[in-house]
């Protein structure tokens, strides 16, 4: 079907006019604008042609400061400055560029044009085309239905209704128009009603429908100055109205077929560039000319990338050289980043140098900290770090270059910490391939850029123990001479860019643009600030807690080697095996390939559950005193040594890619494996403390998989009963045993999580401690009561057979390439896996989509002060002043339960469990 793209030009050519510092042409023509206009223009003719398939596209322009808007209301844009003078005289030569590039520049006496993208997308729409409107402009959001979303350069994202609905409080883009009569706008001179903000405006149009409701109904409000105002001010609200509203009646200037967009002609732009001496562009235009299709960062032939030449790479270490990469950077609009820095941990790290790339083997490093640590050793030549930072701040907070990172969070976090004594930075637009490379493949191989680049460019990367060394002889990166240190960060740059080439034109192609852009991609600054904010924890405590697991632990290892009849290392499975299986004779044992019996969680619960077996005691003990060993190890003794000494607190490392169905996992600590329901979990949780005056606030969805189940899987009963606010494993209880006691309820909540998780019988079985018939029994109840848990088992496996991958709600792909495997147990344990993905990872994406709206949520209720610190399983943490709590609790119960929306519309209500005290265990 065609595809309509209708070009703001005025907004272009401001961005254009403010990006680059004043340039004439050969002529002494004044030509920043134009310049940068016809770069942002080419820029958007190869991307979108690439993303999205456009089949027509047109520029529209304002032809005049007066409109039929000035008849109306003669104040209307009155107070607005005229353009700069040295701006005026560029506007012919932004239309000849425009048509340079033979795209239709329209635009008519009296309208404005918005009122003339709008009559274009109304024909269009009426013949089932396809639009969208590069602009991010509020009023013509006003447009926004099934058919037509709008492109936002600046910052890299397609608007939608969700996009509307976030930024003006949960409205429509249909209810747009009154909310903007009512509120006004200051730099347009539209009258509004006073007092009458977006907040306020949004609540009356949600309550009362419309524009002419409200004015209808402020009569009847209680006395107020917002009552007197609206009464007072109605007309001018009514005449607001007309003046937000965009005209859609008016013949269409040029047919819609005239709009067909044709590629980018050689001769008139070539004409157009040379009159003006644009030679960088000139030089693009020659490699288009030369090269088998257009040369883009996005749809350039894949293919043809030479290999990376590791001496073609530059070592920036004069101003001037850096300066002519930024320079590069905002000419062309995209540059891949990286940062090399003393450790793997971005919050204690050093910053020593940044590498950049803007095309494949165009990369360079730029040094800053390297030298040895002797006072007597010569440091190499390299520019100041303050004069660097000071260059690339701009650089990496301008909204009209995209930075391009692996991992960037990271990065992001290393820069923060560089920048902070200097007012911090802030790095938008930007696109991560690590993100990017899991929205696209997960399942399928790790994200890592060693294993990208060997699978997608076929290239190894240079090792980074080849680089610093291993063991004793190991150097810190600033410690690595500069040819060496260029050859591996740039590589790093240049590996990122050609990798970002490929995911980006596959994005769309493939479905995957949706959770990109709308769960994971926003999340990466979130976890970001949560990394860096930490949580503070009681070193004191956890040395109590390791004093008293070693002693437990003593107290263990006696009862065992009693029972054992003499002592051995509990901790060696060999030892561990012979006692069980030789010395106590226990049958069933099995051995591994090195002849050692197998002693694993599995195999011990097997041992623990036969209560004739003469080793069901000693194997329970086993289990105990692992949970301890571990617990003592990973959480007691580490997070003391995890305290960062810059801080006093505790900075986890979250991954976005570490586990497939798209939940976030935590390393250093590892969060997620805090036992949850027993009390030596909640003894740990004990420790995770606020800081004084503080409290810490725990808000926990309630039951989300299986509310997600109800709703994924259709299943009337359960909808209503998280409609009602039932208890499900009662309800459940009831439907499979026939009556609600402390036992068969435990036994239905088991079913009901299990089932959700693909349960075999002999699964069942063991859980629930009957044989596998009674367990099929119970398996095939719960279906015969909820059929609609069967049939999305169902429907899910042969889906999933069919493409290789499941999908969230959100779009979200989880591949299972051994779902076709002729080896049955890795058949079974994927589609055991592929059920339960589409619910997991829907819960993950809702989560995630929470954490993005929680910052501006709590900003916009002037909550600044409460900080989200962790996110485990299905639980967002933070910390806030004791004062905040009353205030901050809505807040956050509303934006988790909302999370899911406008996008997704769940059949069931996300239910919020919150509690607070001064430590993470006392708010569950």
């Amino acid at each position: 079907m065609p595809h309509l793209y209708l070009v703001d030009g005025s907004g272009y050519i401001f961005r254009a006019y403010h990006r680059l510092p004043p340039l004439t042409n050969k002529h002494g023509e004044p030509v920043g604008a134009v310049y940068g206009y016809t770069t942002m223009l080419w820029k958007l003719a190869d991307e979108v042609h690439a993303a999205d398939g456009p089949t027509h596209m047109a520029v529209i322009l304002d032809k005049s400061s007066k409109t039929f808007r000035n008849d109306l209301y003669d104040k209307y844009k009155a107070q607005r400055p005229p353009a700069p003078a040295d701006l005026i005289p560029q506007f012919p030569m932004i239309r000849d560029a425009t048509r340079a590039f033979s795209l239709p520049c329209i635009e008519t006496e009296g309208l404005e044009a918005d009122d003339i993208i709008a009559c274009y997308s109304k024909a269009a729409l009426a013949q089932g085309w396809s639009v969208t409107i590069v602009s991010s402009d509020k009023d013509l959001m006003q447009l926004i239905e099934p058919g037509l979303d709008m492109y936002d350069t600046m910052n890299n994202r397609r608007l939608g209704p969700e996009h509307v609905a976030e930024k003006f409080f949960g409205i429509t883009p249909a209810q747009l128009g009154d909310v903007l009569a009512l509120m006004g706008d200051s730099v347009d001179n539209v009258p509004g009603v006073p007092g009458v903000g977006p907040k306020t405006a949004a609540k009356l149009i949600l309550e009362h429908g419309d524009l002419e409701s409200v004015l209808a109904a402020a009569d009847g409000m209680k006395k107020s100055k917002l009552r007197d105002n609206l009464i007072e001010h109605a007309e001018m609200a009514r005449l607001s109205k007309v003046l937000v509203s965009l005209k859609c009646d008016v013949a269409l200037p040029e047919p819609l077929e005239d709009l067909e967009l044709k590629g980018i002609p050689d001769a008139p732009l070539r004409a157009f560039l040379e009159h003006h001496g644009f030679k960088s562009l000139i030089a693009k235009l020659s490699a288009v000319a030369e090269a088998p299709v257009a040369e883009s960062p996005v749809v350039a032939d894949m293919d043809a990338d030479e290999p990376c030449k590791h001496d073609d790479y530059e070592t920036v270490v004069d101003e001037a050289a850096l300066d002519r990469w930024i320079t590069i950077a905002r000419h062309q609009g995209w540059i891949a980043i990286d940062t090399e820095t003393t450790g793997i941990d971005a919050t204690r790290a050093d910053l020593v140098g940044i590498s950049l790339a803007l095309h494949p083997n165009l990369a360079c490093y730029v040094p800053i900290a390297h030298g040895g640590t002797d006072l007597l050793a010569e440091n190499p030549v390299q520019i100041d770090r303050a004069i660097v930072l000071a260059k690339m701040k701009p650089l990496l907070e301008d909204p009209s270059i995209l930075k391009i990172g692996h991992n960037l969070k990271y990065d992001m976090i290393v820069l923060a910490r560089a920048y902070a004594a200097t007012g911090g930075v802030t790095i938008a637009p930007f696109d991560d391939t690590i993100l990017m490379s899991f929205d696209l493949d997960a399942g399928l191989h790790g994200h890592g850029m060693d294993e990208l680049a060997a699978t997608h460019l076929s290239h190894t990367c240079i090792a980074f123990k080849d680089v610093v060394g291993t063991g004793k002889s190991q150097r810190t990166f600033n410690e690595i001479d500069l040819k060496a240190a260029t050859h591996y960060a740039a590589e790093d740059a240049d590996v990122t860019l050609r990798l970002w080439r490929r995911f980006k034109r596959r994005l769309p192609a493939e479905g995957s643009t949706r959770v990109y852009e709308m769960v994971d991609r926003p999340l990466v600054p979130v976890i970001a600030q949560m990394e860096m904010h930490g949580i503070k924890v009681d070193a004191a405590k956890l040395s109590r807690l390791s004093t008293e697991f070693a002693g437990q632990m003593a107290s263990l290892e006696t009862e065992i080697h009693a029972l054992a009849g003499a002592p051995f290392t509990i901790g060696s499975p060999k030892q561990l095996g012979d006692v069980l299986f030789e010395k106590m004779g226990i049958k069933g044992g099995r051995k591994g390939k090195s002849g050692v019996y197998s002693t694993d969680v599995t195999e011990l619960e097997r041992i623990a559950a036969d209560k004739d077996s003469p080793g069901a005691v000693i194997a329970r003990k086993v289990l105990d005193w692992r949970q301890l060993s571990k617990l003592k190890s990973t959480y007691t003794d580490a997070l003391q040594a995890q305290i960062n000494p810059a801080t006093g607190r505790v900075h986890t490392s979250y991954s976005l890619t570490g586990a497939q169905t798209g939940r976030l996992s935590s390393t250093d600590p590892n969060l997620q494996n805090i036992p949850i329901r027993t009390e030596i979990g909640r003894q740990i949780r004990d420790a995770f403390v606020a800081e004084p005056g503080n409290v810490i606030l725990a808000a926990d969805y309630s039951q989300i998989e299986l509310r997600l189940a109800a709703h994924m899987a259709n299943v009337p009963a359960l909808k209503q009963a998280f409609a009602n606010g039932d208890d499900i494993h009662s309800l459940t209880a009831q439907e499979l045993f026939g009556e609600v006691n402390r036992d068969t309820r435990g036994r239905a909540k088991t079913i009901n999580f299990a089932i959700l998780y693909g349960i075999s019988r002999w699964g069942l079985a063991g859980r629930l401690d009957v044989s596998a018939d009674e367990a099929q029994a119970m398996i095939d109840r719960y279906f015969d009561r909820f059929p609609g848990i069967s049939s999305y088992i169902v429907d899910t496996t042969e889906s999933v057979r069919a493409t290789g991958f499941t999908t969230t709600l959100f779009g979200r792909k989880t591949h299972f390439p051994r779902i076709r495997s002729k080896i049955q147990h890795e058949r079974q344990g994927a589609e055991r896996a592929a059920i339960n993905a589409p619910i997991q990872g829907t819960s993950a994406d809702i989560i995630k989509r929470a954490m993005v709206r929680m910052g501006p949520a709590l900003l916009e209720a002037g909550l600044p002060n409460v900080r989200m610190l962790l996110q485990v399983h299905d639980e967002l943490v933070f910390e806030l002043p004791e004062g905040d709590v009353e205030a901050a609790k809505p807040v956050i119960e509303r934006v988790m339960a909302n999370a899911a929306t406008p996008a997704v519309t769940l059949d069931v209500p996300l239910g919020i469990e919150i509690g607070t005290g001064l430590s993470w265990g006392a708010a569950h």
